[in-house]
């Protein structure tokens, strides 16, 4: 069932049929029966999952909010409002992109060592957040110019009042022109970060840098990285990029 919907909504749909069994069986057999089985279920669909944050995500759906209202009884109102924030903050047509994990303090304050970007060239943090990789961007280049883009307007607002010095706008990272731009950050996922990979070989000048937080453009050798081999590496890649080759069988 769970492959017959695309992630995000894949959860969203076991988890509602998980809850639905819940309920009817809650009418025939004792509560804690239905939730051994319930759960149970759960890591049934979980071994659909694509990969394994996946497959624990859809597991532990059920039992995780099962546990939160066994414990904090809200009214429905309250959990109504509660979704309707978390569609505000996180758009549905952008459920594909990285959720919102900040950049770590002093995680990028080598980046100007290795990728050297002349006096005010234009940098942009594709999917801005909060602000925090623009800080640390900053950080490392007080004399560039600043732009994010971000999905969620309300992000945006909070982004901006963090980051006055920077341009911020809500927008799609995808669709927003990259060929302006010295540098590009991304704290983006595994799975999206071909498709950035094919914007920047597109949009990118000569000598401009695409740099990805933690997470491999695995299609391009790396101009570079820092910090390589600890839980958050830098990867640093340059235009003209040279493309990684494939890995021959024997």
């Amino acid at each position: 069932m769970v492959r017959l919907f695309k992630w995000p909504l894949s959860p969203l749909v076991a988890w509602c049929f998980i809850w639905l069994l819940f309920e009817l069986l809650s009418g025939f057999v004792p509560f804690n029966m239905a939730a051994a089985f319930s759960c149970l279920s759960g890591i049934l669909v979980g071994g659909f999952g694509a990969t394994p944050a996946r497959r624990v995500a859809l597991a532990a759906g059920f039992p995780l909010s099962l546990m939160i209202l066994q414990s904090v009884p809200l009214p429905m109102w309250l959990w109504a409002g509660c979704l309707l924030f978390g569609l505000l903050l996180y758009p549905v047509q952008f459920w594909k992109d990285a959720p919102l994990f900040p950049t770590p303090s002093g995680a990028l304050v080598r980046l100007s060592e290795v990728a050297v970007i002349p006096d005010r060239a234009c940098v942009l943090d594709a999917g801005c957040g909060l602000g925090d990789a623009l800080i640390a961007l900053r950080q490392a280049y007080p004399r560039a110019q600043y732009f994010g883009v971000e999905a969620s307007f309300i992000l945006v607002a909070m982004a901006s009042v963090r980051c006055p010095w920077a341009k911020i706008w809500q927008g799609d990272i995808w669709t927003e022109p990259w060929v302006s731009y010295g540098l590009v950050y991304l704290f983006q996922r595994p799975e999206t970060m071909s498709r950035a990979v094919d914007k920047a070989s597109r949009e990118l000048s000569p000598g401009a840098f695409m740099v990805s937080l933690e997470f491999a453009a695995i299609d391009l050798e790396p101009y570079a990285v820092l910090a390589k081999g600890t839980a958050r590496p830098v990867w640093i890649y340059r235009q003209p990029f040279i493309y990684a080759k494939p890995a021959v069988s024997t």
